[in-house]
């Protein structure tokens, strides 16, 4: 037992106080490994590190901006996969769009190489989290994100013509590893900020979807200058390295602050943090609390489900649908409609909604205890599936275009940003309200598990809503 009592007034500050003592209950044991907060008030109760200049919720911003934004410009340079994948021989046979067989099949092997491993880590990662530490996860894999990206805008300034082949197996290698460590990332991201306020949970889905935006803002403004292939993707590229740069330099610091320790349960590893009586300054051992996955799953599977099911009907028509919907005034003559409608409508507007719907449910928290709305909400997006098919998707084989007006399409696509946003973004601030605070990292991890699953399942299924058109 330990005997010694600081007899000190409780709130004289001793010139051997450290600068972590920012709460004058808080006093240290002569051994220094514990900090040990005397509850004798209410005044006591509830100790917190501020979040000075809310640099800790920027940098959540961030690092949810970071998860998405890489592989954003990478499907973005489009027209750069196509240049590198072009026919270079008038005897190589095209297809009916006038593609090689490279470019052809370049977009689908794209997808499965992005969303299988992305899915199946996605899937793996909260059964492994705690057995590395957050620290390995978050800098080993946006180490890995740049190294991928650095390697990827060198290989816009060589020439690949004369291997073709072998290029197209090493972008997709790249494009696998890349999405794992996208997948270890948002795991990890996900799990620790669970652990927050629901405001910084809030603030990085809302990042992910200001990916999309500047992915977007990137691709109109390329295309307003005349840029060419090889000079946008080199562009985005060289954006996403400083963007994935800044993100690693945020963390790090964030990672140093009393109060990403606190909030993280990074701080008592060193020294815990103990709340006890006055009299009682006996140590005692701290406890260790069992996870139960399956008991988390049971309390968060209907917020899973409606996640995932919100993804799903997301990916069933967006992007594959939705790229191929043109203006009614198609061939007119106007930029807007010949140039600008896809990029603005398709991709910018509805980033742009799905950013705000995001932000709205940050502020209009409903509802969070009544899991079934939720699930009802999701379920009835369903009717964006046959509404985005019916407009002007072209070409067509089969189905009639019933919705041709571009204003009935652009408010279609209003709606349909917003309701993804909003939906996504209650579920991930709901969870960690549901469940015990040593489940939350847990937790967050299996729901952006549900949100992988969903992407994989809808991508997959909107290969089969194309061939209905």
């Amino acid at each position: 037992m330990d005997s010694s009592v600081n007899t000190r007034p409780l709130l004289q500050r001793s010139d051997t106080d450290s600068d972590f003592d920012e709460d004058p209950a808080a006093i240290r044991t002569e051994n220094n490994d514990d900090v040990i907060i005397k509850d004798t008030k209410p005044l006591f109760n509830s100790w917190e590190p501020a979040d000075r200049y809310n640099i800790g919720y920027i940098i959540f911003y961030i690092l949810g901006t970071i998860i998405l934004l890489p592989w954003f410009f990478f499907i973005t340079a489009e027209e750069y996969w196509m240049y590198k994948f072009r026919a270079l021989s008038t005897n190589v046979t095209l297809t009916e769009k006038g593609r090689s067989e490279l470019q052809a099949c370049f977009t689908s092997y794209m997808t499965i190489a992005a969303t299988v491993p992305s899915t199946l880590f996605l899937i793996i990662n909260p059964l492994i989290n705690h057995k590395i530490s957050l620290n390995v996860r978050m800098i080993g894999s946006l180490v890995t994100m740049l190294v991928l990206f650095i390697v990827t805008t060198v290989f816009v300034k060589i020439n690949t013509d004369s291997w073709q082949y072998e290029f197209f197996v090493l972008t997709l290698i790249i494009i696998v590893a890349l999405n794992v460590a996208s997948a270890i990332l948002q795991s990890a991201v996900f799990g620790v900020v669970g652990r927050f306020p629901s405001r910084y949970i809030a603030g990085t889905v809302s990042g992910q979807a200001l990916g999309g935006i500047m992915a977007a803002v990137a691709e109109i403004v390329s295309l307003w200058l005349g840029a060419s292939p090889l000079l946008s993707a080199l562009v985005y590229f060289i954006m996403a390295d400083i963007f994935i740069v800044i993100s690693i330099l945020s963390y790090i610091f964030l990672a140093s602050t009393v109060f990403f320790k606190f909030h993280s349960k990074e701080l008592p590893r060193q020294g815990s943090i103990q709340y006890e009586p006055v009299i009682e300054l006996e140590k005692e051992n701290p406890i260790v609390r069992e996870i139960c996955y399956t008991g988390i799953l049971k309390k968060i599977w209907v917020h899973g489900m409606s996640l995932w099911y919100c993804f799903v009907v997301m990916f069933c028509v967006y992007p594959s649908i939705t790229v191929l919907v043109k203006s009614m005034y198609e061939g007119n003559g106007s930029a807007w409609n010949d140039i600008y409608f896809v990029p603005v409508v398709t991709f910018l507007f509805y980033s742009l909604c799905d950013y705000i719907g995001r932000l709205i449910s940050g502020y209009l928290q409903w509802p969070e205890k009544r899991s079934w709305i939720i699930g009802v909400m999701s379920l009835l997006r369903t009717a964006f599936i046959p509404l985005v098919m019916l407009c002007n998707a072209q070409p067509r084989h089969h189905l009639p275009v019933l919705i041709a007006s571009d204003w009935y399409y652009i408010a279609i696509i209003i709606i349909f940003g917003l309701s993804n946003g909003y939906l996504a973004n209650i579920t991930f601030i709901t969870v960690p309200k549901i469940v015990a605070p040593h489940e939350q990292e847990v937790a967050s991890t299996m729901l952006a598990a549900f949100l992988g699953v969903g992407i994989a399942c809808g991508s997959g299924i909107s290969l089969l809503f194309v061939k209905l058109l």
